[in-house]
């Protein structure tokens, strides 16, 4: 099965960017920019750690032009609820990860990740990436 659309965990920009590569070339050589969607947790993580002022603007602009998931008041509701059901099965997940999820579950997209801790989620569909 093929994704329509695909949430990129920040893991992912941080390891083509260690890898000396360009996220936005590197994506954009396998997927429309249409196909790709972003949210507020995984555009944090990613813009906090770049140090150069000109490279933060253009990848910030890269996540402008990708689909935003969203997360209101009811998707935190999901997040604690998918975290409080999991952490009963002692399936401890970070809960930012979980809000990722919950964004990409939200708005029918996989996670392409290098995390195994996503293919903890019941139903989310994980995909890895290709470096």
């Amino acid at each position: 099965m093929t994704p329509e659309s695909i949430l990129v965990d920040s893991n992912v920009f941080i390891d083509l960017m260690k890898r000396g590569m360009d996220p936005i070339r590197h994506l954009l050589e396998q997927y429309d920019s249409s196909d790709l969607v972003t949210c507020g947790v995984v555009k944090a993580e990613v813009l906090r750690g770049i140090k150069s002022v000109k490279a933060r603007e253009t990848l910030n602009g890269f996540f402008n032009v990708m689909r935003f998931a969203d997360l209101n008041s009811v998707a935190w509701d999901e997040v604690w609820n998918l975290a409080w059901q999991l952490d009963r099965q002692g399936r401890v997940l970070p809960l930012t990860d979980l809000a990722i999820a919950i964004c990409a579950l939200r708005s029918g997209a996989w996670v392409m990740t290098s995390a195994a801790h996503f293919d903890e989620i019941p139903q989310l569909q994980v995909i890895r990436p290709e470096f």
